[in-house]
């Protein structure tokens, strides 16, 4: 559970937004210490190594100090970025599985979730990075904010609610931020149907660069897949859904859920990823809900990794059974 007055430890495991965008990053904790919470930044914040933060090691050792503070119960990404995969082997998983704390993030930091849930075997949190979610100007930071206590909250069970806005524009980091425009939200029955499971997924290039690694979790009859990207090619999207499909993973899943996919290029063949997965699956009768809003539109709903949901793709409803 994720109090009033408790500490969140901010990490920057992979790029430096906080340098690149300082005054989002300012606003982002001013935001939250409104909403009741402190936040303890990690010793990278506002720090640039050309397209990272720090070293690896140095980004290790700051995802660890966060761990190893008393006063620190969440640990929340700054953002995503490319790296942070190169962080699992200095990870202190042994100290989490003792001292547990609640880890939230996405994009990216995938890799951090999934490779914690598969050592430590805590659920992590697929949800709000600090300046890209909480650095943005209202309408969108109340939905954000209250998923991300209703599910870290583990009163289960609970329906997440979709937002009736969302957008997704791009954020021109570094300049004066303005609202977005809001657009009217729907979710899209894919295929119909009705799944109960553990969550497993995340971002799917990320995903991508850690298959077949001793941090991702092997996939069980009867998960559900979650899954979101970015920014991707039609291309981008075939080639990831056939590298779970030649690797067994929809042979086992009994449900899968697609988030939006930001600013998503078809490459002029008019379809979405949903088509193109559609076209990966051949045939396979697997309930499939999208466009939810646990990805890089705002605002953002948040998942727990390893824990037990219930998908209805006909009535296009999540329930938290179990965090």
């Amino acid at each position: 559970m994720l109090n009033s007055g408790d500490t969140i430890g901010v990490f920057s495991s992979s790029y430096p937004l906080t340098a690149i965008a300082p005054a989002a990053a300012e606003n982002a904790i001013h935001y939250l210490e409104q909403c009741g919470y402190s936040v303890k930044k990690g010793k990278l914040f506002g720090k640039r190594d050309f397209y990272r933060s720090g070293t690896i090691r140095e980004r290790a050792e700051e995802f660890n100090e966060l761990l190893y503070d008393p006063e620190v119960t969440c640990l929340m990404a700054a953002v995503g970025g490319m790296v942070s995969n190169s962080l699992l082997p200095y990870i202190d998983y042994d100290f989490l599985k003792t001292h547990p704390k609640k880890i939230i993030g996405h994009s990216d930091v995938t890799a951090i979730l999934l490779g914690v849930y598969q050592k430590t075997g805590i659920t992590t949190f697929y949800g709000p990075n600090l300046v890209t979610c909480f650095g943005q100007k209202p309408p969108f930071l109340e939905y954000s904010l209250q998923s991300m206590k209703q599910t870290l909250s583990g009163n289960c069970p609970f329906c997440i609610e979709a937002p009736e806005f969302y957008s997704d524009e791009l954020t021109k980091w570094g300049a004066p931020l303005t609202p977005k425009q809001p657009i009217p939200n729907k979710w899209i029955t894919v295929q119909s149907g009705i799944a109960e499971g553990r969550l497993i997924g995340g971002n799917l290039n990320t995903i991508n660069g850690m298959m077949a690694s001793p941090y991702m979790p092997d996939f069980r009859e009867g998960d559900i897949l979650f899954l979101e990207d970015t920014e991707k090619f039609a291309a981008h999207s075939e080639r990831y859904f056939s590298m779970l499909k030649i690797c067994g993973v929809f042979d086992k899943v009994s449900g899968i859920l697609l988030g939006k996919h930001r600013q998503f290029d078809a490459q002029g063949t008019g379809r979405t990823p949903a088509d193109i997965l559609l076209e990966v699956l051949n045939g396979q009768k697997i309930p499939i809900l999208a466009d939810i809003d646990c990805c890089h539109t705002i605002p953002m709903m948040t998942l727990p990794i390893g824990g037990m949901i219930r998908m209805d793709a006909d009535q296009q409803t999540i329930t938290v059974l179990k965090v």
